[in-house]
């Protein structure tokens, strides 16, 4: 049985690559195209194709996928959205679930990928983690997009979590960003993408159905301690997590 499921599992695996691969290659020109655009415009525009090329592949795939608290998200307010992350699966969640126009911070050398670059750096504020000024850089251009009324995603992680671990401890990043802006911060929970794309099995796929949980707005202060706010936010939703992964 095991031997079955995982064949099974590489046989989807190439098929969601193609699901992958074929809708975006339909999008790259019009992607290309909108740079002539103005932000925040362009990003608006790019979300709309995005999230048409991610509802195929998502179809075809067979991942199912469900939304909770959307309500949070209030018009005419700009937020810093802050995720757990433990699977490739999580940032095409996101980029489909976040309502609005949002950039989301990512680093640099998934932008090296031909053609899929085009598309990652449409959609992202780009940093090189091992640069200090890329990392000062980013930093501006995440106030910059939200100057601009769009909202920011930052998997305050750092990387995939890989452990056993609810959660890996929390860079300081994102909290740097709220208290210096004074943007709410909506943390946002990730459920069962690992088990999508198993960490332990190479080029393996298993379509089930995943979760993005948008929890109430952690409202900042600026100036107020960007330690106790990251502290105060990796409670919530190391509790969240914890009460509702099953």
């Amino acid at each position: 049985m095991n031997l079955l499921k995982n064949v099974l599992g590489r046989i989807l695996a190439i098929w969601a690559l193609l699901s992958f691969v074929v809708p975006m290659l339909v999008i790259l020109i019009p992607v290309w195209l909108i740079g002539i655009m103005k932000e925040p415009k362009r990003t608006d525009v790019f979300l709309k194709l995005s999230r048409l090329w991610l509802k195929v592949f998502f179809l075809f795939s067979g991942v199912r996928r469900k939304y909770f608290g959307l309500h949070h998200f209030k018009k005419e307010a700009t937020y810093i959205v802050v995720c757990n992350h433990s699977s490739f699966m999580d940032a095409p969640l996101c980029s489909a679930g976040i309502p609005g126009a949002h950039k989301t911070i990512a680093k640099i050398e998934m932008s090296k990928i031909p053609l899929f670059g085009l598309i990652y750096k449409s959609g992202s504020v780009l940093v090189d983690r091992k640069n200090n000024e890329s990392k000062k850089s980013s930093f501006l251009k995440m106030k910059e997009v939200l100057s601009l009324g769009m909202h920011m995603c930052i998997y305050p992680e750092g990387t995939r979590n890989k452990t056993d671990k609810p959660l890996q401890p929390f860079h300081d990043g994102a909290f740097k960003l709220a208290t210096d802006t004074g943007n709410s911060i909506i943390p946002a929970l990730i459920f069962n993408t690992k088990n999508v794309i198993p960490r332990h099995k190479l080029f393996y796929f298993w379509p089930q159905k995943i979760e993005m949980h948008f929890l109430d707005p952690v409202h900042t202060i600026v100036g107020e301690s960007y330690q106790l706010l990251k502290e105060r936010v990796f409670t919530i939703m190391q509790d969240y997590y914890i009460r509702n992964n099953s």
